[in-house]
C-alpha cells in the first residue's frame, strides 16, 4: 500500500518542491498503522513564522484524517526536516496509542461475551 494523496500548503516557500519529497518519504512510516480499507486524508502545511533567518521559525503542521479520526500534530524548529521529523513522530504516537486502544477494547468485549457463555 502506498500513503493516499497528501494536500500541501505552503505559504510562499520557495523550496516547496523538496519538502513535499521529504514528507512523502517521511510519512511512508505510517503505513504500518493503516489499512487499505479505511478513508485516509493528509493535509501538511509549511509555514515561516517569523521574517528571521535564525532559531525556531520553521512549522510544519499534519492534519491526518483517518476514517472520521482527527490526528493533528504540530512543530516548530529550526529547520523544516526536524520539524517533519517531529510531527510525524508525533502521529505516529497518535495512532499507536489509538490502535492499542482498540485491542484493549476488543480483548475486554471477547471477556465479557465469554463470561456470558459461561454464565448461561
Amino acid at each position: 500500500m502506498t500513503f493516499p494523496t497528501i494536500n500541501y500548503k505552503y505559504n510562499s516557500i520557495p523550496e516547496a518542491e523538496e519538502l513535499a519529497l521529504v514528507v512523502d518519504q517521511k510519512m511512508n512510516a505510517l503505513e504500518k498503522f493503516l489499512h487499505g480499507d479505511e478513508s485516509i486524508t493528509c493535509d501538511v502545511e509549511f509555514e515561516k513564522v517569523a521574517p528571521k533567518q535564525n532559531g525556531q521559525v520553521h512549522r510544519v503542521e499534519i492534519n491526518l484524517m483517518v476514517d472520521g479520526t482527527m490526528y493533528r500534530a504540530e512543530s516548530t524548529e529550526e529547520s523544516f526536516e526536524k520539524a517533519i521529523d517531529k510531527v510525524r513522530d508525533e502521529v505516529v504516537s497518535e495512532l499507536r496509542k489509538a490502535k492499542e486502544k482498540q485491542i484493549t477494547l476488543d480483548k475486554q468485549g471477547g471477556r465479557a461475551v465469554k463470561e456470558q457463555m459461561l454464565e448461561g
